[in-house]
């Protein structure tokens, strides 16, 4: 720890703190244009960060753009390779050699460059935290080789950390049985997606995409296998009730062929990936119900952001998901179950949102944090 003159904006005047030197490591970095990672990063800083916590983190050059030296208070760093993709883990190692000195807490986001920690350890003995994140290596996408690879890391984090993170007791429960460690657990906050957007602006994107308030289904996601993709796109297909379906459709043979093969029906909506936050609120507030087709990892970010808008949420029957919703939400597991899920007039969403404004605020997940230093 150091001393320092930090700037307290409640009070507009300086006062000395011992400060805490937090290094963060293992996104694309801020601003946060998507990603769970990215959105963390974004809401644990800024007016969720204690006077006694300076944050450096590590961004991306390739894909953080333009280059700043400083966001929300935070210090930033660049690693001039893509956060993502094949890049990925010699990024994170990169990231990892920069933060050897000069920082008292190393947070790592993910576990693609732990395949570093025994070497790191050898030269760095500051609290080293871990948000192992989702099963990685269980995703279909990968191959063989590239799954014994992120196992090799998992099991990495899990051995050197001093703190591991679990974002959903499904992944808490994961790492005790397989490696007999305690994790912490803690979720994703959803509440930034409460923003005031006019009535005539979301009127204006429904009446653009042929859309009526309350009488269509939405679901955003990554278009991969393991988020059922097929079986939700089908289910509609079968049973004409209007659906809206946004993800990275350009990404994948799989994506495109579910395009092609799905966008000739005229009540599924297939629209590429959204940034805009106020049209994409304009289509989930107004949206009647919220399909979440996610089978592998922990706690979703859409999931809970989803519940924060209050509407029926109809999740891919899995323990993360169930945990996530506390078991209050609807669940499927193929198509024949979603197509009768949604013939229902009786379904209601009033408890995901009393839980999301319970558990997943920002505030909240970013004293979880903080505590961990």
């Amino acid at each position: 720890m150091y001393c320092s003159r930090r700037k307290n904006n409640n009070l507009t005047a300086y006062f000395l703190v011992f400060m805490k030197r937090v290094a963060i490591v293992g996104t694309q970095g801020v601003p946060a244009s998507y990603g769970g990672f990215e959105t963390l990063v974004e809401n644990i800083i800024g007016d969720n960060c204690p006077a006694d916590v300076e944050y450096t983190i590590f961004c991306s050059s390739k894909d953080i753009a333009p280059k700043r030296k400083t966001y929300k208070g935070c210090r930033l760093k660049y690693v001039p390779l893509h956060a993502n993709g094949m890049q990925s883990i010699p990024y994170d190692i990169w990231s990892l050699i920069r933060v050897i000195r000069g920082y008292d807490v190393i947070l790592v986001l993910g576990t693609s460059g732990c395949s570093f920690l025994p070497v790191f350890r050898l030269l760095c003995r500051k609290r080293l935290i871990v948000n192992i994140d989702g099963l990685e290596h269980r995703r279909a996408k990968w191959g063989k080789l590239a799954r014994r690879v992120l196992r090799y890391s998992e099991s990495m984090a899990v051995r050197y950390a001093d703190v591991i993170i679990a974002d959903n007791k499904g992944i808490q429960d994961y790492v005790t049985e397989t490696y007999g460690k305690d994790a912490a657990l803690i979720a994703y906050g959803g509440d930034h997606v409460s923003i005031d957007v006019p009535e005539e602006f979301q009127q204006k994107y429904l009446t653009g995409y042929g859309l009526t308030r309350k009488e269509y289904a939405i679901t955003v996601c990554r278009i991969e296998p393991e988020n059922n993709c097929h079986i939700t796109l089908e289910a509609f297909a079968q049973s004409g009730d209007k659906l809206v379906f946004i993800g990275n459709w350009k990404h994948s043979e799989y994506a495109r062929n579910l395009k092609d093969k799905y966008s000739r029906y005229p009540n599924i909506t297939i629209l590429d990936a959204i940034y805009d936050l106020d049209i994409l609120y304009a289509l989930r507030a107004n949206a009647g119900t919220y399909i979440h087709g996610h089978s592998a990892g922990g706690t979703n970010p859409s999931l809970v952001e989803a519940m924060f808008f209050g509407c029926p949420i109809i999740a891919y029957d899995v323990v993360y998901n169930r945990e996530t919703t506390q078991n209050r939400a609807y669940y499927f597991n193929d198509t024949e179950s979603l197509k009768a899920l949604l013939s229902r007039k009786d379904l209601n969403g009033d408890a995901m949102k009393e839980i999301a404004e319970k558990e997943y605020t920002w505030k909240h997940i970013a004293e979880q944090y903080h505590s961990l230093y």
